[in-house]
C-alpha cells in the first residue's frame, strides 16, 4: 500500500473510530432525531438566512432532500420559517425555543468530545497544524472541483 492508499484509509479508519466513539452517546442525548436533522439544526443555528440552498450546498445533498428534512424540522417545532420584507420569494429559517435545545445538547456534546481528545491535540505543534491544515485545505478543493464537474457533467432525463 503506498502513502496515498494509506492516507486516505487512516482518515476512513480515524472518522469511523469517532463515529463509533461518539454514536452510543449523540444518540442517547438526541434520541427521536435524526443525524441529518441535527446537523440541520446546527447549521441553521451557526448560519443566520439559512434557506434550502445554502443547506443543499453545505450537506451535498439535493433542495428536494433538504427540503424533506426542513419540511420534517418544522413539525417537529425545532425550525420556523420567515420571509424577508424585500425578499417575498425566498424563505428562510431560524431556531425556535426548542431547536437551540437540540443545538446546544449537540454543541455540548462536540466540546465533551474534544476534551476527550485534547491530549492528542495539545501534543501537535503549529507546524504540524499548519502543515495539515493545508493538506486538508488543498484535498478539500479538489473535491470541490470534482464535485463541480460531475454536477456539470449530470444529463437532464
Amino acid at each position: 500500500m503506498n502513502k496515498e492508499e494509506q492516507l486516505t484509509t487512516r482518515f476512513r479508519d480515524l472518522y469511523n473510530k469517532m463515529v463509533s466513539l461518539n454514536k452510543d452517546k449523540m444518540e442517547d442525548a438526541l434520541r427521536g432525531y435524526k443525524s441529518s436533522e441535527v446537523h440541520c439544526v446546527e447549521y441553521i443555528g451557526k448560519n443566520a438566512d439559512s434557506n434550502v440552498t445554502k443547506l443543499a450546498e453545505s450537506f451535498y445533498m439535493t433542495r428536494g432532500a433538504i427540503s424533506k428534512i426542513t419540511k420534517k424540522l418544522l413539525e417537529k417545532g425545532l425550525i420556523e420559517s420567515y420571509q424577508k420584507p424585500e425578499n417575498k420569494k425566498e424563505i428562510y429559517f431560524r431556531l425556535t425555543g426548542q431547536g437551540e435545545v437540540i443545538y446546544n445538547i449537540h454543541e455540548g456534546l462536540h466540546r465533551e468530545f474534544q476534551e476527550r481528545d485534547k491530549t492528542v491535540f495539545e501534543q501537535v505543534t503549529e507546524e504540524q497544524f499548519d502543515t495539515m491544515l493545508n493538506f486538508v485545505e488543498k484535498y478539500n478543493t479538489h473535491l470541490d472541483a470534482e464535485i463541480k464537474k460531475k454536477a456539470t457533467n449530470i444529463k437532464p432525463e
